[in-house]
């Protein structure tokens, strides 16, 4: 260990200027996104700029919650396309919506000409998948116990239902496999592509997360007592909570070809807390470390990230962690804040959506404000942004961290910049 290098409570943090893991950016020709903002890209960053969330009081079926929830309307009445009808479930209802806005089928079917279907890998992100179907399913058991004949467990709730359904829509034929990592499932999903097409096994990958409002978050959330009754306020002193919303969102993904006008990955960092099962490391160590390494693969020094969009859930021990893992590796001046108060914690999606705001940030120059933020934690040291803020972006590290302290860090941008 050299004399720069750190060790806390027990995890070695290597110096940043050692052993570098240099990555080849990705270039993400093509994204789009449905939230509880509405449905494309537009109707997101129109939010953003007017400060307006897509939060509301929980309307979903029958839970008798007191909370707030992220829900896109109309999933109820859009069934799948009838070709896929076995996998028809609220989860990939809300997958087709996603590949339905911003142009994204048209441009993996141009995509698909170019380098042939079995050269695009699917690579998605869930944490409950369709588990509403199953829910359902239970709730309509004849007198002996026995599931509804309709219900297929295979199509619609397992976690690779989603990928598996995206693949035939999309008609792609190469590597396909879902990640389910809690909150960084869909962040995953960029590290994995990144791999994929550097070993050779594809030429581009459809990337992104999906995740639908279901009573087993809803409620489980609940027992854990970390479900704010109020719109969630990320960094807040007063904060109490998460609210749970729901969002597809894609990516995709292809060798860099020149193009200066489309956001690149320019690195990833993935770690292990390795501490709890549902908590952070009290010290925000993981985190860090994830972030370190993303800084590492990309080549850049703190001091060069424009913006940080936090994972930012609004409970008292994520938010503190986060704090923490941020102000220790870049001070107090980087600008950061998180967007789940626009959209609520899309859990299993949560790393697409913010990816996919990340990108708007880079295109519009525009850091947004941590909706809902009143009055920032006075124990905090990194730099909450309490209103928007335009400035040229050239590159953002987006955060997200899951339960049992499974880390990724993004860092997005323009490879010339």
């Amino acid at each position: 260990m050299s004399g720069r290098d750190k060790k806390i409570s027990g995890i070695f943090i290597p110096d940043l200027k050692l052993s570098p893991l240099i990555v080849q950016p990705l270039t993400l020709s093509h994204y789009a996104v449905v939230n509880a903002l509405g449905r494309g890209t537009t109707a997101t960053l129109d939010a953003l700029r007017a400060g307006r969330s897509g939060l509301r009081r929980c309307d979903f079926m029958d839970a008798a919650l007191d909370t707030y929830i992220g829900r896109v309307d109309g999933l109820e009445g859009e069934p799948v396309v009838a070709r896929l009808n076995d996998f028809d479930c609220r989860n990939n209802r809300l997958a087709m919506l996603g590949l339905a806005a911003d142009g994204f089928e048209s441009a993996v079917a141009a995509a698909r000409a170019r380098y042939g279907a079995h050269r695009i890998a699917v690579i998605l992100g869930t944490s409950t998948s369709g588990i509403l179907e199953t829910e359902l399913a239970y709730r309509q058991r004849d007198t002996a116990g026995k599931l509804p004949a309709h219900f297929n467990y295979r199509t619609t709730h397992e976690n690779y239902s989603v990928t598996d359904f995206v693949r035939h829509y999309l008609k792609l034929q190469g590597p396909a496999f879902t990640i389910s990592t809690a909150y960084s499932s869909s962040a995953k999903v960029f590290a994995s592509a990144s791999r994929l097409i550097a070993c050779g096994l594809c030429d581009a990958a459809v990337v992104g997360g999906v995740d639908s409002l279901c009573l087993t978050t809803l409620y489980g959330f609940s027992s854990l007592e970390i479900v704010s009754a109020a719109p969630c306020r990320p960094a807040d002193a007063e904060r109490s909570g998460i609210s749970i919303g729901e969002a597809a969102g894609f990516a995709l993904l292809e060798k860099t070809n020149g193009r200066e006008d489309a956001p690149c990955l320019l690195g990833y960092g993935e770690s292990t807390d390795a501490y709890h099962m549902s908590s952070p490391h009290p010290e925000g160590t993981g985190a860090r470390l994830a972030m370190l390494r993303a800084l590492q693969r990309s080549g850049f020094d703190p001091a060069q990230i424009d913006y940080i969009n936090l994972h930012g859930t609004a409970t008292r021990a994520n938010d503190s962690a986060e704090d923490l893992a941020v102000s220790r590796l870049f001070g107090s001046n980087t600008p950061c804040s998180s967007t789940k108060g626009w959209t609520g914690h899309t859990l299993g999606a949560a790393g697409i959506t913010e990816a996919v705001i990340a990108c708007l940030c880079l295109r519009e120059g525009l850091l947004p404000v941590s909706l809902n933020t009143a009055t920032v934690d006075p124990a905090f040291s990194m730099n909450v942004l309490l209103e928007n803020r335009r400035q040229p972006v050239k590159r953002v590290l987006s955060n997200s961290f899951g339960f049992g302290g499974n880390n990724v860090s993004l860092i997005l941008g323009y490879p010339t910049a």
